[in-house]
């Protein structure tokens, strides 16, 4: 169940991405609207599939990887495996790569079109276990509502 919070982020959401066709302009607001929503985070943004890796895409944060080959790092695993990767520490996560020191949780949601991974939303936090199962429901729920506003969809990232 989709708590009220994420309700509510959910419909300011697919406030701000009605009528956007423009996949980085929709990215860079989304990421915005997360990062100044949600509280505890240092990271927010999008890694886009490009050339069988994950290259950097509009993001809220200090500097980050450029590049993510997939199946490596919390990012690469979420994208090699189309499924949600909600890691509560990540220095104990087998091949993390630490893009910022500062970060200690992470939750990585695939982006999903006809089927096709597209791009991960990556959400950083400097606490432990920052990202709940509710979290996870709620944050899923906003890239459902992203896919379907950019790529007229509906997936299965549900919980």
């Amino acid at each position: 169940m989709i708590s009220e919070f994420y309700r509510s982020l959910d419909s300011q959401a697919q406030a701000l991405l009605s009528g956007e066709d423009d996949l980085i302009a929709a990215m860079a607001n989304f990421s915005a609207l997360i990062n100044d929503s949600v509280k505890d985070l240092n990271w927010v943004g999008f890694y886009l599939l490009k050339n069988k890796q994950l290259v950097l895409g509009p993001f809220q944060g200090k500097v980050a990887c450029t590049r993510i080959p997939l199946g490596k790092g919390v990012c690469g695993t979420a994208a090699s495996e189309r499924k949600t990767q909600r890691i509560s520490d990540v220095h104990k996560f087998d091949g993390h790569i630490a893009c910022d020191s500062a970060s200690n949780s992470e939750i990585v949601i695939p982006v999903m079109h006809d089927q096709e991974l597209v791009a991960v939303l990556d959400i950083d936090s400097p606490s432990l276990a920052r990202f709940s199962e509710t979290d996870q429901i709620g944050l899923e729920k906003l890239v459902n509502s992203f896919e379907n506003a950019l790529f007229g969809q509906t997936t299965t990232n549900l919980s």
